[in-house]
């Protein structure tokens, strides 16, 4: 992991939200190691709203509506979710402190969910941070096919709607780079997060 990792002693909401205005965000090294570390990239994935890309297959699947999608209405059971080791993905770097630190930040309405539901079961979705007009992507899980992809175009499509203007993914991955995620360096980046940082906090 490319670029700088500092120790966190301790944190507050308040603090991670500084922290994010100034381009740094949380992790651990596992889900049962309680410390928390900053991570700053050298290159920072973005995922620019006006090129987002949706294949013709997807976008095949999401005119058949196979999802309720819901904006924050359970956003415990999402971050739950992300954090819960699967096949693929034995470990996780969502501890109990941030699980805990972002439901706070939810509370207070600078952390949201977007849920893809069957009838009554969470089958997808995704969770980040909103300040200024920047969108922080943190996480996201998929039990049905294109469930968590479904939920991302529609974030995509709330904030183009609400008028932010970065999306930030932290990384960039093979997956994300098929919706025209890029990688954009610390110095670019400090760049575009001052532009929405100097936003009045938008309503998500």
């Amino acid at each position: 992991m490319a670029g700088s990792r500092r120790k966190s002693p301790g944190i507050t909401p308040e603090i991670l939200l500084r922290a994010y205005s100034i381009g740094l965000f949380p992790m651990a090294e596992s889900a049962d190691d309680p410390e928390i570390f900053w991570v700053e990239p050298d290159l920072r994935g973005v995922l620019p709203l006006d090129e987002f890309h949706v294949s013709k297959s997807l976008a095949k699947a999401i005119r058949r509506k196979p999802f309720d999608i819901r904006f924050n209405h359970d956003f415990d059971a999402v971050i739950a979710a992300c954090a819960a080791e699967t096949g693929d993905r034995p470990s996780t770097w969502i501890n109990q402190t941030i699980r805990t630190l972002y439901s706070t930040l939810h509370r207070i309405g600078h952390a949201h969910s977007v849920e893809a539901w069957d009838g009554d079961e969470l089958v997808g979705g995704l969770y980040g941070v909103s300040l200024g007009s920047a969108f922080f992507g943190e996480s996201m899980f998929s039990r049905r096919t294109d469930a968590s992809k479904i939920c991302l175009v529609h974030l995509v499509e709330r904030l183009r709607a609400k008028g932010f203007t970065l999306l930030d993914t932290q990384f960039t991955t093979e997956h994300l780079k098929t919706f025209g995620a890029i990688d954009v360096p610390k110095d670019e980046y400090t760049h575009m997060l001052a532009a929405a940082m100097a936003s009045p906090h938008l309503e998500f």
